[in-house]
């Protein structure tokens, strides 16, 4: 069941940098009690995956600095580490999407609606994710490679969800929605991650050395340090991540308005139009 009303998510015209990332945030408080507890699963997940890696790196929480000599590993772990991000953010963005969809349209998706399996393509999803990790994972690989794909990947799951695109063809949209402008769309991908990578890193941080300054942790304590450290970084992932997803559903649709005219199409469309039709681009 969806949640009827105006809404102020995401308003009906191109944005400002500084206006999308608000929206992303306004989207994500109206799809926490989904997003967030979704997230943190995943979060959970990644961390699970992530832990025989850093013991071949010889890496240690809470930061996981690298060893001098495994430096071969945690190049490893690193582009791991960015292929999951890569994933979960492109999962999250099918409910984050949709529920950005039912903003510009003046209404807010509940979580019920979201969760509803009719329509959501979440195979599709699935398929896509893991595409997108895989590109990000071997783009890390090569170091600064990693800005690129991550930047041209954000309109991955809205294409497919939102423009109702085969899967097959929602790669090619994604880029062409990221180059656009002068690649405005990936370089505001791009900001709104490294703001987030330093909300993450002081607020995990903080959250580990606070305990240790109050003498609640032991650090040389791996048998703490480790659930500790590895419950300070699900937490603050289960939001960094879905702020991601929020982000790449409001970028993506303003990129539509700025150079599409998708709020001139809603404007004109008769009414009664179904909400899919209104939204889905021509095949």
């Amino acid at each position: 069941m969806s949640d009827a009303g105006p809404t102020a998510v995401l308003p009906r015209r191109p944005l400002t940098v500084g206006e999308l990332l608000d929206s992303a945030v306004l989207l994500l408080r109206g799809q926490a009690r989904l997003l967030v507890p979704l997230a943190a699963l995943l979060a959970l997940g990644e961390q699970l995956l992530l832990h025989p890696l850093r013991t071949l790196a010889g890496t240690h929480p809470p930061t996981y600095w690298f060893n001098d000599d495994r430096l071969g590993w945690y190049w490893l772990l690193l582009a791991v580490g960015a292929g999951t991000e890569a994933t979960i953010i492109a999962l999250l963005g099918n409910p984050a999407a949709r529920g950005a969809g039912a903003a510009l349209l003046g209404r807010r998706a509940g979580p019920r609606e979201l969760l509803r399996p009719a329509g959501a393509r979440w195979a599709a999803t699935v398929s896509l994710a893991l595409l997108a990790g895989l590109v990000v994972l071997m783009a890390s690989l090569f170091g600064p490679a990693w800005f690129v794909a991550y930047g041209l990947l954000g309109a991955l799951t809205p294409a497919l969800v939102v423009d109702r695109l085969p899967a097959p063809r929602a790669p090619l949209r994604a880029l062409g929605l990221a180059v656009r402008s002068g690649g405005r769309a990936a370089g505001i991908r791009l900001l709104g991650y490294l703001g987030w990578w330093l909300i993450r890193l002081g607020i995990g941080l903080g959250l580990f050395y606070g305990l240790a300054s109050l003498d609640l942790l032991d650090l040389g304590d791996l048998s703490w340090a480790l659930p500790v450290a590895t419950a300070a970084w699900v937490a603050v992932n289960a939001v960094a991540y879905p702020a991601l997803a929020c982000l790449d559903a409001v970028l993506h649709l303003e990129t539509r308005m700025r150079t599409e005219g998708l709020d001139i199409r809603l404007s004109r469309a008769p009414a009664g139009t179904p909400e899919p039709v209104l939204l889905a681009v021509e095949r």
